[in-house]
């Protein structure tokens, strides 16, 4: 996609849509943003897969010399661990009140279950352990 321009007005934590047009298991997703600007999800920032021709809409996390930008479907860490806390206590609410294994799961375990990374998992468990709604047990979370 040599067509797609590295000149855009976009800086850091500017928020974007564009489609994916080309998927790499070694790079992650590229998107054209605005149809005209190059992007890329690094495949650090890709939780679940993004079929091509998905519209997204996405975080500028940086600004490439080159000009190309990288995106995160994520907001940043403190602004999305409510929205992670509340989807991990939802899904528990439909699991009979708990998830059979703790924050010291193995990382793709967790990518796989909810589609976030074990940190961000850890800060949305913290969460919800402050607010008092859950109790983490040896092998399992359970909801109070």
């Amino acid at each position: 996609y040599e067509l797609l321009r590295k000149d855009s007005e976009y800086k850091k934590d500017d928020m974007v849509t564009g489609i994916v047009y080309e998927t790499s298991q070694q790079f992650g997703a590229f998107v054209a943003v605005d149809n005209q600007f190059s992007a890329l999800i690094p495949r650090r920032e890709l939780f679940r897969e993004i079929p091509v021709g998905t519209i997204v809409h996405a975080r500028v996390t940086s600004v490439k010399e080159d000009g190309k930008l990288d995106l995160s479907l994520r907001e940043k860490a403190f602004v999305q661990m409510d929205a992670d806390a509340e989807m991990i206590y939802e899904k528990m609410k439909s699991q009979n009140g708990m998830i059979p294994f703790t924050d010291k799961a193995e990382p793709e375990m967790i990518k796989r279950e909810f589609g976030m990374s074990k940190a961000a998992f850890k800060r949305a468990v913290g969460r919800l352990l402050k607010a008092g709604k859950i109790e983490i047990g040896e092998q399992k979370i359970t909801m109070k």
